[in-house]
């Protein structure tokens, strides 16, 4: 396993659908970054913190940004983002939430957790694909991330 250059992208999804046309839409962005794709909360986590199948990856080159769907199979996406976003080797990095959930509950608890995004994916795989293309765009090229 290589370890990735500074700037990566974390996507965090199980849905396999949602995850190749994430990757479809951030390539056709032209975004030059590595896309790394975790299937669950515990892999993002792993992978965050350089742990069990991640043992030895570079922590100091975090992920620019994390897309993180919340309904995850082992940890759940708000315990992710939690996790993340009190350590201090990786609060500073962007969490989009990019979910399905279109719970109230789920909104506030992500923004209450240090969610830097709430997005609601959308159903048509078209707008889906055109969401995501936007926002590479946006975390990755017009976005300055703190250091």
């Amino acid at each position: 396993m290589s370890a990735p250059k500074h700037g990566d992208i974390l996507l965090v999804e199980d849905n396999p659908n949602d995850a190749e046309l994430a990757l479809r839409a951030l390539k056709k962005a032209r975004v030059a970054n590595d896309v790394h794709v975790a299937r669950d909360g515990a892999e993002a986590l792993e992978f965050l913190f350089g742990e069990g199948a991640y043992a030895g990856r570079a922590r100091s080159a975090p992920p620019r940004v994390v897309l993180l769907d919340l309904k995850l199979p082992k940890v759940d996406g708000l315990e992710v983002l939690r996790r993340v976003k009190t350590d201090e080797r990786t609060k500073l990095i962007p969490v989009v939430v990019l979910t399905s959930s279109r719970e109230e509950s789920d909104l506030v608890a992500s923004y209450h957790l240090g969610a830097n995004s709430y997005i609601v994916k959308p159903v048509d795989s078209e707008k889906f694909f055109e969401a995501v293309h936007e926002i590479g765009l946006y975390w990755l090229l017009l976005n300055e991330p703190a250091s």
